[in-house]
Parts: C-alpha cells; sequence; structure tokens
C-alpha cells in the first residue's frame, strides 16, 4: 500500500478509532470535529492547552491531513481554538453566550448550559435620576430612583457589572431579597408580580476604565461589551440597567430571519 493511500479517508476501517467511522452518512471531518470538541468543552484539552498536533490525530483518527485540517477548521470557525504559526493549534477559552431571541436573566440563561452563577452586591441606594435615566423610565430629572449594582459571577469568574435602575418602590422591595442567589426578573415576576413583556435593548463596544477593570479582574482599556436595556412590564418601563460584560469571555447571540 502507497503511503498515499496508508493516510487516505478511504482506508479507514469501518468501526473507526475513537468512535469515528466511515460507514456513518455522516462526514469524517464532522465526526472528528465533535470529538474534538466534547474533549475540549468536557476540560479533556484544557484553556490555553496544545491540541495534539495534524500527524498525531491522522494516527489517532486513521484519516488524512486534510480531514483533520478541516475538522480544526470548524473548530477555529467556531472559536473554541486558535492557531499559533509554527506551534500548532491550541484550545481558546470558550466563550459563555446568551440569545437575544428571549428575553431572560442572566442566570436564566445561563443554568440550562450547566454554568453556575452568582452575584456579589456592590451597591443599593437611593439616588437622583440621572437625565438619561429618568428618560428611560419615564420620570422627572432628580427624581428619587432606586440604583443597584451587582458583580456577576459565572464559573466562580467574574464576567459583568450590571448597573440597575428602578422606580423607588421597586428597588426599595428588590433590595430586602436574595440578589446574590437569585436573577431579578425573578424576583419581579414571581415575588413582586410583575408580567415582564419586553426590553429595548442597546449594544456598544467600549473599553473598560479603572473601576470596572478592577472589578472584572482586565487590564483598564481592554474592551468590554456594554448592554443598555429597558425592561417593561405591559406598557410600563421598570429596570433601566448598564450591563457591562467581559469581551473576552462573553458574546450575544441572535437568530435573524429573512422573509
Amino acid at each position: 500500500m502507497s503511503p498515499i493511500r496508508k493516510n487516505s479517508d478511504s482506508a479507514a476501517p469501518a468501526a473507526g478509532r475513537n468512535g469515528v467511522t466511515s460507514v456513518s452518512p455522516v462526514p469524517l471531518h464532522t465526526q472528528i470535529r465533535e470529538v474534538l470538541r466534547r474533549r475540549i468543552l468536557d476540560g479533556s484539552y484544557p484553556p490555553h492547552s496544545q491540541m495534539p498536533s495534524e500527524s498525531q490525530m491522522m494516527e489517532s483518527f486513521s484519516v488524512s491531513r486534510i480531514t483533520i485540517r478541516q475538522a480544526l477548521g470548524d473548530l477555529q470557525k467556531e472559536g473554541l481554538i486558535f492557531k499559533v504559526m509554527g506551534k500548532g493549534s491550541f484550545v481558546a477559552k470558550p466563550k459563555a453566550f446568551q440569545s437575544l431571541s428571549r428575553l431572560q436573566g442572566f442566570g436564566e440563561a445561563m443554568s440550562p448550559s450547566g454554568y453556575e452563577t452568582y452575584s456579589m452586591l456592590l451597591s443599593a441606594r437611593e439616588v437622583e435620576a440621572s437625565a438619561l435615566v429618568a428618560q428611560r423610565l419615564t420620570l422627572k430629572e432628580g427624581a428619587a430612583v432606586f440604583e443597584i449594582q451587582r458583580l456577576r459571577y459565572l464559573n466562580r469568574e467574574p464576567i459583568s457589572v450590571d448597573v440597575s435602575y428602578f422606580p423607588l418602590e421597586i428597588g426599595q422591595r428588590l433590595v430586602q431579597e436574595d440578589l446574590a442567589a437569585r436573577d431579578i426578573f425573578v424576583i419581579l415576576e414571581n415575588d413582586l408580580g410583575h408580567n415582564l413583556t419586553h426590553a429595548d435593548v442597546q449594544i456598544e463596544a467600549i473599553s473598560a476604565d479603572e473601576s470596572l477593570g478592577r472589578h472584572l479582574g482586565m487590564d483598564e482599556g481592554l474592551p468590554l461589551l456594554r448592554i443598555e436595556r429597558l425592561t417593561y412590564a405591559g406598557e410600563r418601563p421598570i429596570d433601566f440597567e448598564f450591563l457591562y460584560y467581559r469581551g473576552d469571555a462573553f458574546q450575544y447571540r441572535l437568530r435573524i430571519d429573512r422573509t
């Protein structure tokens, strides 16, 4: 058998190694991609560790180099690995993500994916509404509102700083609840009886200032996602907030249909 034939996918056994098989209708590179993805997500290949070389994976999966490169290319497009010229492929730190197709609190969105979340209450106080806060909550500028600042953790690492503003009577009720373990959306609906209906969302990129960098464990000037969200109960705006997410650890996703 020639060397080229030895490494070709057609030479792969019907019941291949590592669960990869040539008799499956699923392409070989897709099967290998899924095997590698599972190993990345379950920690078998830890973040920033070097992946096996192409030659090692060719031997392990009994496939050709082009098949391995297709699988690695897919993983790179997903952001699960990155390549270093002359050194090979390395595991990227996976980003958590939240879909924008549903109005959900942070904990609500993360828990189904198996993430551990909790919050540290940074401050909770009555303040005068700025012009922007007053406009969003349809109050007079300078009116009393309640500000709640929290540091949100994902798998025990700081992921965002949330600065939220509420009409005074709602904020005073919220601060009596367990804001470390429970989403404010859940409290608003289940405990305070507000039926949340929709939200207006704006997203932009900003640079971390000294305070945000200190809370999030990142250098000043590094990129953040800033989400401005105004949430309604019926037609009444009751929750206006700025959410500052680490740009290297979190992403929002949105499906857009063409009709």
